[in-house]
């Protein structure tokens, strides 16, 4: 049974829930359910906290971002093992990005904001310079599709600049996070700067409404971040969203076909589809779609098939699958459930699926699926190519694939998202802005970035007096 961790401790308080293995569909933890007691117990815990972690100076803070980071290194097995039995990830994948993602972000973290500099302004007689405060306590809601990565990559910076915080896993993934709450007691971490609970969207719901809550970060679908900001307005609390995404790719007929037809199927696949930066509308030269429409499909027939998160999510998956077929598409390979003949028949397996032939307008081209498919469609010129890709309510990150340089940047200055990868797909420098624009999301964290929206500058003005001397 997974608790609470509020004031530097564990709390059994709340009904029970279970998780379920996506591999199996079994039952593999009960977890404690936050109600308005513990969230209010632990903003209380984080606001307790706070006046003294903000009075430490930056580099102390970098250091205790330096031995959570040490921490999980020690935990390295035991994050590894709670994030796949949540997630039903590969072994391979969790090993060598999820938990080495969390290290890095801590370690990042801490010398970007030992290195940040203050400004300071001169003019006759006049000195001005900015310090920054940080925000109070923050809660951070954080979604199933890479739990423990997204988690750390909101605690670093929020920490290091000099904010507690209130942690709300997905229901579906509180394994990392429990160990990791284990980890913040093992390091000494001051009670109280680290609080995490767990339960459905209500909890979440809670630390969003409470009073003692300055800042809220969240990461996950584009109506729960619409019904966030409707609840922050009344007290104007900063908010920084990352939503959902529609993702477009274009590859052009001058583009490395083998290098592109890798990298779009792992746009599409990986993690089952199931990240915020998949590829879900491809658009492809005219003179080279059916090759690559041909070689995408086979592709796809050899990966091997990841689960959903839930069995809610698989059904919302093959929904749209069915609405594809009844909207009229050609489905390229996929489009099913794989049939395994052991236990994974009793999990939440789709089909990895390439469809072509819907309208723009359809709405499987309109809303966002997030699991491993993608609609093709053919484009003739550069133009219609960057119509095609800014042509949605969506622009978090886009793909381009062409040996053409000066192309290169020309289409990716006018695509509409806040990430564009050229000839690749996600590679990420910490130090970079990551965010999107239209329905998937307002600001931008990563680097420098992150401690902007992590603390408050205020500016110090002083009348220097002219000495007679």
């Amino acid at each position: 049974m997974l608790t609470h961790f509020i004031g530097g401790g564990p709390l059994a308080a709340g009904k029970s829930f279970p998780v379920h293995d996506p591999v199996t569909g079994a039952v593999v933890r009960h977890v404690h359910e936050a109600d308005p007691e513990v969230a209010d117990r632990a903003v209380r815990a984080a606001r307790e906290a706070a006046r003294d972690w903000a009075a430490l100076p930056v580099g102390e803070r970098a250091g205790w971002m330096r031995r959570l980071a040490e921490g999980i290194e020690r935990r390295f097995d035991d994050l590894v093992a709670a994030e796949i039995a949540d997630t039903g990830k590969p072994l391979e994948q969790t090993r060598t990005l999820d938990i080495p993602r969390g290290i890095a972000n801590f370690r990042a973290f801490a010398e970007i904001a030992a290195q940040r500099p203050d400004d300071a302004f001169h003019l006759a007689g006049v000195l001005s310079y900015t310090v920054h405060r940080p925000l109070g306590v923050v809660a951070v809601i954080v979604p199933w599709n890479l739990p423990f990565l997204l988690m750390t990559w909101k605690l670093a910076p929020a920490l290091v600049s000099g904010n507690t915080v209130v942690v709300k896993p997905s229901e579906h993934t509180p394994g990392s996070a429990a160990v990791f709450a284990e980890i913040c007691a093992e390091t000494g971490l001051p009670p109280g700067v680290v609080n995490i609970i767990f339960g459905y969207g209500s909890a979440g719901r809670l630390l969003v409404e409470h009073p003692g809550v300055d800042a809220v970060t969240f990461t996950g679908s584009t109506p729960t971040g619409t019904a966030i900001m409707r609840t922050v307005a009344e007290r104007v609390k900063p908010i920084s969203f990352e939503l959902g995404g529609k993702n477009a790719g274009l590859v052009f007929e001058d583009c490395d076909l083998d290098r592109a037809v890798e990298g779009t199927a792992r746009s599409v696949f990986t993690n089952g589809g199931q990240v915020c930066l998949c590829t879900e509308r491809l658009y492809v030269q005219r003179s080279i779609f059916e090759e690559f429409c041909g070689r995408l499909a086979q592709s796809a027939r050899e990966v091997e098939p990841q689960p959903m998160i839930s069995a809610e999510h698989r059904d919302k998956v093959l929904s749209f699958y069915a609405l594809a077929r009844s909207e009229g598409a050609k489905v390229l390979t996929g489009g099913g459930v794989p049939v395994f003949n052991d236990h994974r028949d009793s999990g939440y397996f789709v089909e990895p699926t390439v469809v072509a032939g819907l309208s723009e307008w359809s709405r499987f081209n309109r809303e966002e699926i997030f699991g491993p498919v993608c609609h093709v469609a053919p484009f003739d010129s550069e133009a219609e190519a960057i119509d095609l890709a800014n042509g949605s309510d969506y622009g978090l990150a886009a793909t381009l694939w062409t040996t053409n340089l000066d192309r290169a940047h020309r289409v990716a200055q006018r695509l509409e998202a806040g990430l564009v990868w050229v000839n690749t797909w996600y590679l990420r420098d910490l130090r970079t802005p990551f965010g999107g624009v239209k329905l998937s999301g307002i600001g931008r964290e990563g680097g420098a970035r992150s401690l902007d929206f992590y603390s408050e500058p205020t500016t110090i003005t002083i009348k220097l007096e002219q000495s007679d001397a």
